[in-house]
């Protein structure tokens, strides 16, 4: 009688434990410029922020930008070997055709991009037409912005007090 109960436990357990969806996590990011040197400063500039929460295995994006030196033309979900790395497309995220505004999109993320989200190597790409199409080192691109976990951020010109987020030891290696 007491092993019928302990396998009805048990398997009560496994049952919970299937039903229960994944914990929710919230990631954040700065959009900034990245490259710029003297020969694309005239053309790539700009800000924003974006947000994530990443719940049941859909990604929910959303977040602003601002001061891009032409419309924006594409935005997408990049996934990087490393983080602060370029990558590749991943998915396309739907962006105002301006110098500002929204950025946003749900994706049903494979184990693939799942991981690659917990380990800090997807990252948010607006591009802008004046963007070139590319550099000898590096993509194209007006704003990028690596996806990390949700963090206390100081504001600009004020002094990150406590302990720092450091991207390559606070990302969970889930």
């Amino acid at each position: 009688m007491d092993t019928q109960r302990t396998r009805f436990a048990l398997g009560l357990l496994a049952a919970l434990a299937i039903a229960v969806p994944a914990v929710a996590a919230d990631y954040q990011t700065e959009l900034r410029p990245m490259p710029v040197d003297d020969e694309t400063k005239a053309f790539i500039g700009g800000q924003g922020q974006a947000r994530a929460s990443f719940e049941g295995g859909v990604l929910t994006v959303t977040g602003t930008f601002d001061g891009l030196l032409s419309d924006a033309t594409q935005a997408m979900l990049m996934e990087s070997p490393h983080i602060a790395v370029p990558g590749k497309k991943s998915a396309d995220l739907t962006v105002t055709r301006a110098t500002g505004g929204q950025v946003s999109g749900t994706l049903r993320l494979n184990r693939a991009q799942a991981a690659a989200l917990r380990t800090g190597r997807l990252y948010i790409q607006i591009n802008a037409e004046k963007a070139p199409p590319g550099y000898h080192w590096g993509p194209r691109g007006s704003v990028w912005g690596w996806l990390l976990p949700a963090h206390e951020t100081a504001a600009p010109g004020v002094p990150q007090q406590g302990g720092w987020f450091l991207p390559q030891l606070d990302t969970p290696k889930r």
